[in-house]
């Protein structure tokens, strides 16, 4: 029997053709991963038309500073309307935070989006994501078996870039691949 191999703080590159268009070209941050289950957020895929002044703007929470500005993510496609703010670790709430990886965290609270936008004491680099991808027991695996996805290690630089059309080029050469060289095509040997 294989060990199992935690992928939470990794990043998942997908490979063209991955057969599902909701992760079509998705570089996802797997922030919690056991024999049971893995929960990740998706990192390219700004929400159209959200901002987080009108995630605020609805919570009826004041908007500070230009952070309010910055755009929203889709995180995936469970739970939508539940929001998630990843950051670093440099701000935590005792409660509600998830730390993981390499100076990570994950909160799902109302004083996280308010600290989104204390740049003193606030998280150093956050963004707020809509919704996550969910896998049950196996699921993951069994893609990964499948050359479905790539793994990569994190790097907070891609998390937290607002360049989303080219993270998922930039993810993959940051593995060594020209995105332009890959296939299609999945294959066994």
């Amino acid at each position: 029997m294989v060990e199992f191999q935690s992928l939470t703080g990794r990043v998942l590159v997908a490979m063209p053709g991955i057969g599902d268009p909701r992760f079509e070209h998705a570089v996802i941050l797997i922030c919690a991963h056991g024999p049971d289950h893995a929960m990740g957020l998706r990192l390219d895929r700004p929400a159209p038309g959200v901002t987080l002044k009108t995630v605020l703007d609805k919570l009826e929470t004041p908007a500070l500073g230009d952070a309010a500005a910055r755009p929203v993510l889709i995180g995936g496609p469970v739970e939508k309307e539940r929001g998630f703010v990843l950051h670093t670790d440099d701000w935590m709430n005792d409660e509600a935070s998830l730390p993981f990886g390499e100076g990570l965290a994950m909160t799902g609270s109302r004083d996280a989006l308010i600290a989104m936008t204390d740049a003193v004491a606030g998280p150093r680099r956050s963004v707020l994501l809509l919704g996550y991808a969910g896998w049950g027991e196996g699921q993951l695996e069994e893609e990964l078996g499948e050359n479905v996805w790539l793994t990569a290690d994190a790097d907070v630089g891609l998390i937290f870039d607002d360049d989303h059309d080219a993270k998922w080029s930039r993810a993959l050469a940051g593995l060594g691949v020209d995105a332009a060289m890959l296939s299609g095509q999945a294959g066994r040997a």
